[in-house]
């Protein structure tokens, strides 16, 4: 018996199904294919190369290497301040935001590989073991210091786990054996705090950089002055380059009652950062500040929302002009981080702070009263102020031992003509052009 033939018309139909089956899957391949090559040729042209290498480069490559060397070029084609941080150059970075790094926390007369102390930090590890100024190391866990070579000396009180043994020759040739556990100090970015003129009442504070401890270290450095008859300050931000912004932020509210203290401008919306009238803590305490080239990003926040509020008259040169916020993102535990731009910043009164060219009109905030140096002179005022002032308890040892050895062991501020016009200021006297090149910059 035959069975019964099926209707052509549903023979033509299952074909064209079919037909049109294959026809839509070949269609979305190829338009899958054409949206991958739209959105994704540059990343398949990066494996291309990379196979390129694997395959026929002299030498075998390390895979994470090229990885990591990938990131920097994309990250840096971005601008100039996205950046990627590999393993090796996370430790740096972190120690600059956290204002914190492993040690025994002392600070080296130079050169360094003789290992001698110019004076410990107060309750750092080196100070509650027992260290004192002008010790010189001489055996660290029975290693000799002499023969470890430039930069061992630092690796050994960095990279030890647990207690060292340490050996030590004091001024007055006793040997001492100490037992110090290295962990993690302030780095100080508050490295100068004096009384300048002590009857006008006139105090300095210099910060060269700012992590997440500054604000505690200036609170810190304004608490010991005040005793001293505090009524004025010079605030130095000059070669500062910024940092965590939030601390410029409290620094600047300790001074800005209420109001702005920064706008910042993402892709998406735009915010302002409030002062808090309870940190005012310094709202009546006459200000100048010192602002030049190398005082970039926080510092620039700092300095415009005293300038915009007229809580500080600005002396100095035209800021570096960096206006931008960049956000630190880690990656694989703390092996890796990348830094990208995410937001523009504003003063107060919406002012851009990122230059945009050469020319003066786009350079960062200018000064009120602008004082130019000689090259030479502000790399020597840069050399100061990046060393540090020691501790008012240790200082009548130092000079002691200055006298000594007829030697300047204690920093000393060197000949400053934009600090002179601070201090000219304060005092009331008027400013001479010829002596200081004086121009008004606003």
């Amino acid at each position: 018996m035959q069975p019964s033939p099926r209707p052509s018309g549903f023979d033509r139909g299952r074909t064209l199904f079919l037909v049109g089956l294959v026809l839509g899957l070949f269609a979305s391949l190829v338009l899958e294919r054409l949206l991958l090559s739209e959105e994704d040729r540059a990343f398949e042209f990066v494996r291309t190369v990379r196979d390129l290498v694997d395959e026929t480069y002299v030498a075998e490559a390390d895979p994470n290497e090229l990885a990591e060397n990938a990131l920097r070029g994309m990250l840096a084609g971005l601008d100039r301040y996205s950046r990627f941080y590999g393993k090796a150059e996370v430790a740096s970075l972190q120690r600059e935001t956290s204002g914190e790094f492993r040690g025994i926390g002392v600070v080296f007369r130079p050169p360094t590989t003789e290992g001698v102390v110019l004076f410990p930090f107060p309750d750092a590890p080196a100070d509650r073991a027992g260290m004192r100024v002008g010790d010189r190391l001489v055996e660290i866990d029975g290693a000799v210091v002499a023969e470890l070579g430039p930069g061992g000396l630092q690796r050994s009180l960095q990279a030890a786990d647990g207690e060292l043994d340490v050996r030590v020759t004091g001024l007055d040739g006793e040997e001492r054996e100490l037992v110090i556990r290295p962990e993690r100090v302030i780095d100080p970015t508050v490295r100068h705090a004096r009384l300048l003129d002590a009857t006008l009442g006139v105090g300095y504070v210099a910060i060269v950089s700012f992590s997440h401890k500054t604000p505690e270290e200036f609170d810190r450095a304004i608490a010991e002055l005040e005793p001293q008859g505090l009524r004025g300050l010079v605030l130095d931000l000059r070669s500062n380059p910024g940092g965590i912004l939030e601390a410029a932020e409290r620094i600047a509210n300790r001074f800005i009652q209420e109001g702005t203290i920064v706008a910042t401008k993402t892709r998406h919306q735009t915010y302002e950062t409030k002062a808090d009238p309870d940190e005012a803590t310094l709202a009546e305490l006459p200000l100048v500040v010192l602002i030049d080239g190398g005082s970039a990003s926080s510092s620039e926040v700092l300095a415009g929302a005293l300038q915009d509020h007229r809580r500080a008259v600005l002396v100095g040169e035209a800021s570096y002009g960096k206006g931008t916020v960049q956000t630190l993102t880690t990656f694989d535990g703390d092996r890796a981080i990348v830094k990208l731009t995410t937001a523009t910043y504003y003063t107060p009164a919406w002012k851009r702070i990122e230059r945009n060219g050469e020319g003066e009109d786009e350079h960062g905030i200018a000064p009120d009263v602008q004082i130019e140096l000689a090259d030479e002179k502000r790399a020597e005022i840069y050399r100061h102020l990046a060393s540090y002032s020691p501790p008012h308890g240790v200082l009548p040892a130092l000079l002691r031992w200055e006298a000594e050895e007829q030697a300047e062991l204690v920093p000393r501020h060197p000949e400053d003509p934009q600090l002179e016009v601070a201090l000219d200021l304060f005092r009331g006297q008027p400013l001479d052009p010829g002596r200081y090149e004086v121009s008004r910059a606003r």
